[in-house]
């Protein structure tokens, strides 16, 4: 009776072995699929096989290729969710953290990037990249003093984060305390001197404290390094204005719009060159012109880097 009973009994087994190795393998093959279609630039069919495969089994790692579709597709909030599940399938992993704190600077939602990169601090003090995210989260809720303390953990843990050195000097301008702000910009230019972030912004510096000339150097050899960085004619053009060299900054945004067709604020500020300078009907053209491609950037817009002068300058890093 015991070999009949064990006989049948691997017999009624046998049908659900092989459907778990169908599974298994329809699994495998979705995923497969999935890594290489996102390989050769194939997104919209990586999403779906990876979409496939995770409903046949809830695994880590195709959840982790799957976000990083989102990402690239501009699929944010998909993106999103899939890292919050992610974080409560496996809440030891640190990148699953960096990478939602970066979706949530996307995605405006700032709390919750600092929320991540606190979370992703909590588990490895000493990672950098998690105190800058954290810094850069502080800085878009306008804590300042916060940011920076992060930032400068960061660079502590890395002195070559040359993005942290930015984001502090950035933070240190608009707080008007521009002696530590080029320490940043001098250590960056040392290592990368025709970084054009660090240019811009050591005008900005240049600018704010009364020196013009070596504003304007920096702005004309950001132009002269890559001509579609709008920054740059931007920066450059409104120094004009400010210094009523009107035919100058017209000029300048003709070029600029040359480049690109649809660059709104060039219109929007040729448009105030050209009012400044007499032509009321090519300025409302233009002002007109700016709206239409970007009335959210023109509403909104002023300065990456902002543009505060004069003030006091004291040692706030105790370096």
């Amino acid at each position: 009776m015991g070999f009949f009973k064990s006989f049948f009994a691997g017999k009624q087994e046998k049908p659900e072995n092989e459907k778990q190795k169908n599974v298994q393998k329809n699994f495998e093959i979705f995923k497969y699929d999935g890594m290489r279609a996102q390989r050769m630039g194939r997104p919209d069919y990586a999403i779906k096989c990876f979409k496939e495969a995770l409903a046949l089994q809830e695994d880590f790692e195709t959840m982790g290729y799957l976000s990083q579709v989102y990402m690239q597709t501009n699929a944010l909030d998909e993106a999103r969710r899939l890292l919050e599940r992610m974080a409560k399938q496996e809440p030891e992993y640190v990148s699953t953290y960096l990478a939602l704190a970066n979706v949530c600077y996307q995605l405006e939602e700032y709390q919750a990037m600092a929320d991540s990169a606190q979370k992703a601090i909590e588990i490895e003090t000493g990672n950098a990249m998690a105190h800058y995210l954290l810094g850069r989260a502080k800085q878009s809720m306008d804590d300042s003093i916060m940011s920076i303390a992060h930032l400068t953990k960061a660079i502590m843990l890395d002195d070559d984060f040359i993005e942290a050195r930015l984001l502090r000097a950035e933070a240190l301008f608009q707080m008007r305390q521009y002696n530590e702000a080029m320490e940043d910009i001098d250590a960056i230019l040392t290592q990368h001197a025709d970084d054009e972030s660090a240019l811009l912004l050591r005008g900005k510096i240049k600018e704010a404290t009364g020196d013009a000339t070596a504003a304007e150097t920096d702005y004309v050899h950001v132009t002269e390094l890559n001509p579609f960085n709008e920054q740059a004619f931007l920066y450059l053009g409104q120094l004009y204005i400010e210094q009523k060299k009107l035919p100058e900054a017209i000029a300048l945004f003709d070029e600029a719009i040359e480049l690109n067709p649809n660059f709104a604020q060039a219109y929007h500020e040729r448009g105030r060159a050209k009012l400044l300078n007499g032509d009321k009907d090519g300025s409302v053209e233009d002002m007109k012109k700016g709206l239409e491609l970007n009335p959210k950037e023109i509403q909104g817009f002023n300065g990456q880097f902002g543009n505060p002068v004069g003030g006091t300058q004291t040692n706030i890093l105790g370096l």
